[in-house]
């Protein structure tokens, strides 16, 4: 069945064409390169992984909650109109809000497919140019594996969120080299990673917390290597220059922001869409929710040198400011060694469930005829 089928409201069967400008740049030094940058190229080889292997596919879900979430989590819960709601009108949302959330999540990574491949032929570096490549296979694993979790596992897809959409093309569009990497590495890429950390703890279910963990030991690589290639180059920047990708992190990160209200989810299932969104804008748990969302933004835009009056002053707005006091070195940290602990568990259990058909088998090969 084609995926075209099983959107909730119909999309163009047509490509989405965003114009694109810029060079690609070629460099004729080949010898030597940034030492961090390398090293991270290296774990970006090293950590190569198959989908279809690594994952256990025959793990199953609830579609009416696909990721197992209690039922606080759902942004209208406590509001009069989910508690006018029946128990079926209940699942049915959380149906679609499980196929708006990871049809997001699936049509980011194709964008970060198209940006990472950009950047491969945009960035004047060699060692970047390096990284970028592995990211490339990185990110068409990551549209490969949400394509058969929304696919297989869900079974409806939602149509990308226009401001998603709005600031895909603006990262693509611009001829700097570096407004793919500002608009991807730091800004969709830090978001989808909070994002992805916040399911990914929160989910009672294996599969969702298997994909999410694997996903996310790629993503922490991503969003170094904007960190790494971007301090540099801003570091030498005119004010003028720094003030206008600056004006763009604003705008971004308004964009992102408005990314997760759902109001697509609102539209689909005939909920009054004013009154929805204005409860999902005062609540304090999505105001919590917007916090930790922009947890791994936040510091790295300070990181990378873009920290003028403005950009402080629009996370003062939107209540993030605090998160610049976050450690992304340890946040990275933790989503390795997260990875490599299901890996471990779900080595276990299979070890555990070997031995127990080799004592099965004894067992019966034992018994008297």
């Amino acid at each position: 069945m084609s995926s075209h089928d099983l959107y909730s409201t119909p999309v163009p069967t047509d490509t989405w064409n965003v114009p694109m400008a810029g060079d690609t740049r070629f460099t004729w030094e080949y010898d030597g390169g940034r030492d961090r940058l390398l090293n991270l190229y290296q774990k970006g080889k090293d950590k190569q992984w198959d989908a279809q292997k690594r994952i256990d596919w025959d793990l199953e879900i609830d579609p009416n909650n696909v990721a197992q979430l209690p039922e606080q989590f759902n942004p209208l819960f406590g509001s009069d109109i989910w508690e006018k709601m029946t128990q079926k009108e209940r699942d049915e949302f959380w149906r679609h809000q499980g196929s708006w959330m990871f049809s997001q999540f699936l049509h980011g990574e194709q964008g970060a497919l198209n940006v990472s491949a950009r950047i491969v032929q945009s960035v004047p570096d060699l060692d970047s140019k390096f990284y970028a490549a592995t990211q490339t296979m990185d990110e068409a694993r990551h549209v490969e594996l949400y394509t058969r979790f929304v696919h297989e596992k869900i079974g409806m897809y939602y149509p990308i969120n226009q401001d998603l959409a709005k600031l895909l093309a603006e990262s693509l569009e611009d001829s700097r080299w570096d407004l793919p990497y500002l608009g991807m590495q730091v800004l969709i890429e830090g978001l989808a990673l909070a994002a992805f950390g916040l399911y990914r703890d929160m989910s009672q279910n294996a599969l969702v917390k298997q994909l999410l963990a694997y996903v996310m030991q790629d993503e922490a690589r991503h969003v170094a290597f904007g960190r790494l290639a971007l301090k540099d180059h801003y570091a030498a920047l005119t004010s003028r220059e720094r003030a206008e990708r600056e004006e763009f992190v604003v705008e971004g990160c308004y964009l992102m922001r408005d990314r997760f209200k759902g109001r697509e989810i609102f539209e689909r299932l005939g909920l009054p869409v004013g009154a929805c969104m204005d409860y999902v804008e005062h609540s304090d748990s999505f105001k919590l929710y917007q916090s930790l969302l922009f947890s791994r933004i936040v510091p790295c835009v300070r990181d990378i040198g873009l920290w003028g009056d403005k950009v402080q002053a629009a996370y003062a707005d939107m209540g993030v400011l605090d998160n610049a006091k976050s450690d992304l070195e340890v946040l990275m940290r933790q989503d390795e060694e997260i990875a490599e602990r299901i890996d471990e568990e779900r080595y276990e259990r299979e070890l555990a469930a070997r031995k127990q058909e080799v004592d099965e088998a004894i067992a019966l090969g034992g018994a008297p005829e």
